[in-house]
């Protein structure tokens, strides 16, 4: 595992450096541009029609601002121009699409924001954000897809601020999505930064600026691409967003891992697991390194106890309603069918092949129980190791799950990005120094 780890890791730095790392910027912002006009031209989705409109100059800036950096053989600046592209390319079409919404204009959002923030006001006026089979059963045919919440009843946090105020653009349950995955975007590249290194200033020689002012290095600067730059990233979150708090929960509990700090590291990634099943792999992998690092004891608590506490209340109130939603609606034994359809090789099994639902599972099941051996018999000893074994996992079941979206590859796109970030000097220097201060209290 770790010969694998580290020649994965190598080639992804390879790629990386090549032209001081401008190439493959220029590669990722003209792809992303193109995408957007793509999107805003004939997309069927009119929140994604709206989003593809106004992400396209951001991205086209970009590009353009990338060409004269090569063409004038500068390096500074690029990790200002990750987060300044993402906030225009995400945050800003997010909140004209919020305040529209708000405004009465429809269109303005996925049907996964219409989901939690039901799932808010059932939690807030019935204590469980789910309704049972029966209630499904009795919504008109053309509404009874609405009524499922397939997600964790942490999910339906992000609901209660419109449950709560009512119809307002900073209700918006993509609004809090964002909150949350800035917030623990931030601070994970923050746990990843030079210590005790000086700043460098815009044009002048050194490292790329984070928004702290601290230089970020090349493998940083790419992650922070991957999740606020790759177009299906500020596309969800702009427009969807439920999976970007639980990505970005996911690698902000890598980076504490990284550093040490496994007790926040299991709140963290128990928090995402708390909102969305595709957290909980992670929870595996990171339970795995913790176990290996001696270090389960402080884990443990927060990864598994917070998505056990909040099972609780709706198990109290209603548990076969949960088991309705969370469990028989997404393995296709609901009263409708899930609209994730997207042609990978699980959904193409299961619909083309004869038993081909049982025989995708069951490929599905023995790469899971492959994946779970070589964790025993090769466990990953560093975050690296883990967050390349989650991206790879992650893959591989996204590619075979019967019904899914190719929305969900952001998961790995991200993981994989990330592996190198996690590896860097800084993070062992972080390590060691958060261990140097723990020492004495042992």
């Amino acid at each position: 595992m770790a010969r694998v780890t580290d020649r994965a890791v190598r080639l992804l730095q390879r790629v990386d450096r090549a032209g001081g790392g401008r190439t493959a910027d220029l590669f990722l912002y003209a792809i992303a541009a193109a995408f957007a006009l793509i999107t805003a031209l004939t997309s069927t989705l009119l929140p994604h029609r709206a989003w593809g409109a106004i992400a396209l100059w951001p991205y086209a800036a970009a590009t353009v601002l990338v060409v004269a950096q090569i063409m004038r053989r500068t390096l500074s600046g690029r990790g200002t121009l990750a987060w300044t592209t993402g906030v225009l390319a995400a945050l800003v079409p997010l909140v004209v699409e919020a305040v529209q919404r708000a405004g009465g204009r429809t269109g303005r959002a996925q049907e996964e924001v219409l989901v939690v923030e039901r799932m808010g006001e059932r939690l807030l006026h019935d204590g469980t954000p789910y309704l049972g089979r029966d209630a499904i059963a009795a919504l008109p045919v053309d509404e009874r897809l609405m009524g499922y919440s397939p997600y964790q009843p942490g999910m339906a946090v992000f609901g209660l601020p419109r449950a709560a105020f009512g119809d307002f653009w900073w209700t918006d349950a993509r609004v809090w999505f964002a909150v949350v995955t800035v917030g623990a975007l931030a601070l994970a590249v923050r746990l990843l930064m030079p210590v005790g290194e000086p700043a460098s200033l815009p044009g002048r020689s050194g490292g790329p600026l984070s928004p702290l002012g601290t230089p970020m290095s090349p493998a940083l600067v790419r992650a922070v691409q991957a999740v606020a730059v790759v177009p299906i990233c500020a596309l969800t979150l702009a427009t969807g967003g439920d999976d970007l708090p639980v990505l970005a929960l996911c690698l902000l509990a890598l980076a504490l891992a990284t550093t040490g700090r496994w007790g926040w590291a299991g709140l963290a990634v128990g928090a995402a697991a708390a909102c969305k099943p595709f957290a909980f792999p992670v929870v595996a992998v990171l339970l795995v390194l913790a176990i290996v690092s001696g270090r389960w004891r402080s884990f443990l608590p927060g990864a598994v106890g917070l998505p056990i506490l909040v099972l609780i209340p709706a198990f109290l109130v209603n548990a076969d309603a949960f088991l309705e939603n969370v469990v028989r609606f997404p393995l296709g034994h609901g009263l409708v069918t899930s609209p994730a359809q997207s042609p990978f090789p699980g959904y193409l099994i299961a619909q083309h092949l004869p038993g081909g639902r049982l025989l995708a599972t069951g490929l599905l099941v023995a790469t899971a129980v492959v994946i779970a051996v070589r964790l025993v018999r090769r466990p990953p000893r560093n975050a690296t190791s883990a967050a390349l074994v989650c991206g790879w996992g992650l893959l591989a079941a996204i590619l075979l799950i019967p019904s899914t979206r190719f929305g969900y590859l952001l998961y790995p796109i991200a993981f994989l990005a990330w592996a190198p970030a996690l590896k860097s000097d800084v993070s062992h220097r972080a390590l060691s120094n958060h261990t140097a201060a723990e020492s004495p209290r042992r």
